[in-house]
């Protein structure tokens, strides 16, 4: 096919409301470094991370949770910090974790035999030292553009090819919330045990709960009494109303992407020798802990945000194999981005909001 020169898409303009979206028709194509792939792009989707990432939340200049600023920004954020990697983004920044599409392209390092082939990208990839081992990494819509624009650019280590009958707008809900959910799984070492889920009907809750019953877990889905239905649907054993009492020392883990108020709470439905992991704390990043319960009784708290490779490659094995599925909630067209984030930010859906980027 013949790559067109200009491309249409969505780029954000700074750290703030959704008036920091515009949408541009006249944006230049990206051209592929050496080991890079060209994508066309047929779908994205919407994360948390998409709009913590406007508004700036992970400044740590913001204390509060994540909805409070959500339409409008948050005034005391500032620019030096304000993504992943604590660095300043630049912009304007296309985004987009989510991305599935055609390779149409390739740079001079890569066969242009994968031309043509259908792939999801890594959300989130490593930049540091043996590039799969270290800690250092770039994601996908923040630190590099992504998902939210005609086509796209990215090493070609990192476009995996996929082989399945979904279309491209359900395949592009796996990449960034099921990474995240299977990146946490792993690296608390979740096997046949008792888990608590917070944030169940999200993209990472309603994940989490795929893949943790994929490895025999009985799961336990915090929500809200309205979406215990769908959540037991999916695969949760039981839910817990997030808003009611917690079971003491009833779980070996919690896979948590709440945080806030109630955290000691959750601390304390761990059984002795318990592990929690978190990736996420939408309720509010400041939480108080009291030492003595950590070491008497011999918890382990893990953070996950970096992820091996192989997490990704496990994902797509699993998206084949049939063995996990999409939950897709709505889906916009690319131009409709503001309002897709609206939606999104009413917290009304379960699962993924996909973004159809391919007419």
């Amino acid at each position: 096919m013949t790559v067109p020169e200009t491309m249409k898409g969505v780029v954000l303009t700074g750290h703030g409301g959704l008036d920091k979206l515009q949408w541009r028709e006249d944006l230049p194509v990206p051209q592929p470094a050496a080991d890079e792939v060209l994508l066309r792009v047929g779908a994205a989707a919407l994360n948390n991370t998409d709009v913590n990432t406007r508004t700036g939340w992970y400044s740590r200049s913001v204390r509060g949770d994540t909805a409070s600023g959500a339409s409008e920004g948050y005034g005391g954020a500032t620019e030096a910090d304000g993504a992943w990697s604590g660095a300043a983004l630049k912009f304007p920044r296309v985004q987009g974790a989510d991305c599935c599409g055609e390779i149409v392209a390739t740079g001079a390092d890569v066969p242009p035999s994968r031309i043509g082939e259908r792939v999801l990208l890594r959300a989130m990839y490593a930049t540091g030292p043996g590039r799969g081992d270290g800690l250092d990494f770039e994601t996908l819509g923040s630190e590099c553009d992504g998902g939210f624009a005609e086509y796209v650019t990215m090493p070609a280590r990192h476009a995996i090819a996929v082989k399945s009958d979904l279309s491209d707008a359900e395949l592009a809900t796996f990449p960034c919330a099921f990474s995240t959910a299977e990146g946490m799984i792993q690296r608390a070492a979740l096997g046949a045990e008792r888990v608590l889920i917070t944030g169940a009907s999200g993209g990472v809750g309603s994940a989490a709960i795929q893949l943790a019953k994929r490895r025999g877990a009985h799961v336990t889905a915090l929500t809200v009494p309205q979406k215990a239905g769908a959540l037991l649907e999916l695969g949760a054993d039981e839910t817990l109303d997030r808003d009611g009492p917690f079971p003491a020392q009833e779980f070996d883990m919690v896979i948590d992407l709440v945080g806030g108020a109630r955290w000691g709470e959750l601390i304390d439905t761990l059984r002795a020798g318990g592990r929690y992991v978190t990736a996420g704390a939408i309720a509010g990043p400041i939480v108080e802990l009291d030492l003595r319960t950590l070491y008497l009784r011999d918890l382990s708290l893990f953070g996950s945000t970096f992820q091996p490779d192989n997490i990704f490659t496990d994902l797509v094995s699993y998206i084949e194999a049939g063995e996990i599925r999409p939950v897709v909630a709505a889906s916009y067209p690319l131009r409709d981005l503001r309002s897709a984030q609206e939606a999104f930010l009413s917290k009304a859906h379960i699962g993924k909001i996909a973004i159809q980027v391919r007419d």
